[in-house]
């Protein structure tokens, strides 16, 4: 009986059961606190990425593979902020957003009646997202902040000029709308305005 608890103490648990699904975890009938020391590894030890930096290490992942397959490769050394415009560049082949050419009849109008031969782009907002995931992710792997090249002067000037064209081309502005804040003085707050009502104004979405 000695030799059974002394055995079945002396075998390490493994530290999350989610990081080997396929192993089957015998948990030995010793006491409490083996199981009350198991219970409470897996949020302590391996706390799940979030949804900002898994989409961060994906896109950084993605731009690192886009750096072998150029002609000639680059390193990360060696890429500038023209480098990340033809990134961004390359990344308009398959975007979703309609940007109207301004002799399009539907240029200007947000919401166009039937289909049109305009080009398909990157919207503005997913190419600004990307940028700052891109310059933060920069940094977390070596980079300098100061040789960053997506926060290069000609990278926000490109997202500057996306922006604007894309804000005349759909006719979508991309100003936030400020919310008033209902005013709750003494005796008005079982009245609720109107604004409190209604659902929060979220902006313009791209399409």
């Amino acid at each position: 009986m000695d030799m059974n608890n002394t055995a079945s103490t002396s075998i390490p648990l493994p530290p999350l059961l989610s990081s080997n699904p396929s192993t089957l975890t015998i948990i030995p009938h010793t006491g409490t606190t083996t199981s009350g020391s198991s219970s409470s590894s897996p949020s302590s030890q391996s706390p799940s990425p979030s949804r900002y930096e898994a989409q961060k290490r994906r896109d950084w992942n993605t731009f690192g593979q886009y750096l072998k397959n150029h002609r000639p490769p680059l390193s990360l050394a060696q890429c500038s902020g023209a480098h990340v415009l033809e990134y961004l560049r390359y990344l308009d082949q398959f975007g979703k957003t309609k940007v109207h050419m301004q002799m399009c009849p539907f240029f200007g109008r947000p919401n166009p009646p039937v289909p049109c031969p305009c080009p398909l782009r990157q919207a503005w907002g997913s190419l600004d997202a990307l940028i700052g995931r891109l310059r933060a992710a920069y940094e977390e792997n070596g980079g300098i902040p100061e040789t960053n090249p997506f926060a290069a002067r000609a990278v926000r000037l490109y997202l500057r000029e996306v922006r604007e064209l894309q804000t005349k081309a759909r006719g979508v502005s991309y100003e936030k709308k400020k919310r008033k804040k209902p005013t709750t003085q003494g005796g008005t707050g079982n009245m609720p305005s109107s604004s409190s009502n209604a659902p929060p104004s979220t902006g313009a979405t791209s399409a």
